[in-house]
């Protein structure tokens, strides 16, 4: 197997790189734009496994993505490159629709050039919208209902995955997943940014009311479900990971 993982030197990537190269003999290449949230140091421990290799660059870029897939011939994709913070997209949009959208076409039509046997997209339950305190959990099945920029183009880029496989057979399969915590993750998220404020002394962001409920996985336990679906996922279909907590706690 030999496979790219977009947006590796990231948070949820970085993580998902280190298991995949110690927990099977894959290849992997990682191709980062290295923004604000993508930091090779997050690699540091890996960069000099053979089966490890880097190419800086960015999913919009066609012409860099076509010359990466022509060179090393992958198997299988795996994209988590994505801009994801809400509170970014709210402020501006533009780069959300460039990298989750516009990129993850480009990453398509190279998926279909070079004959991929599997392209996994990284999504997120965020595409489902709000629940309030009683309802039931979300399904694969639940109306699509973003409510922030961010999750729109998020959206817009699991749609584009259906048509690719409904068009063309591409063999797409899309995960969403619940909130992650865990090694390596952006400080601006919230449990880091709650952490780092508590010893720093400053004052702890509460949002809305602060009676929102959310869903936390262990960023490993996201990785072990996104190797499976590239292992096992059936094309076409959409998989929800999370870890079905029974009690409902508000959160900050």
């Amino acid at each position: 197997m030999k496979l790219l993982v977009t947006g590796g030197a990231g948070f949820i990537g970085s993580n998902f790189i280190r298991l995949i190269l110690g927990e099977s003999d894959w290849e992997v290449v990682n191709l980062d734009k290295l923004t604000y949230a993508g930091n090779l140091e997050n690699l540091a421990d890996v960069k000099d496994n053979p089966r490890y290799s880097f190419v800086r660059g960015d999913i919009a870029d066609a012409k860099l993505v076509d010359e990466t897939f022509k060179q090393h011939k992958f198997n299988a994709a795996i994209n988590f490159a994505a801009e994801s913070h809400v509170d970014r997209s709210i402020q501006d949009a533009s780069p959300f629709i460039s990298t989750n959208i516009a990129g993850t076409q480009v990453l398509l039509d190279a998926a279909r050039r070079y004959g991929l046997h599997k392209f996994v997209q990284v999504s997120t339950d965020e595409v489902y919208g709000s629940l309030n305190m009683d309802d039931s959990a979300f399904t694969e099945e639940s109306p699509l209902a973003p409510n922030s920029p961010y999750s729109a183009s998020k959206t817009s880029a699991d749609l584009l995955c259906r048509a690719y496989f409904k068009t063309y057979g591409l063999p797409v399969t899309v995960t969403r997943c619940s909130n992650n915590f865990g090694p390596y993750q952006f400080p601006e998220k919230l449990i880091p940014l709650v952490i780092t404020n508590a010893i720093e002394d400053k004052p702890i962001p509460v949002y809305g009311d602060g009676m929102n409920v959310r869903d936390w996985i262990h960023v490993l336990d996201h990785c072990r479900g996104l190797k499976l679906a590239i292992e096992k996922g059936v094309p076409g279909e959409i998989y929800n990971i999370g870890v079905s907590v029974k009690k409902k706690t508000p959160s900050i």
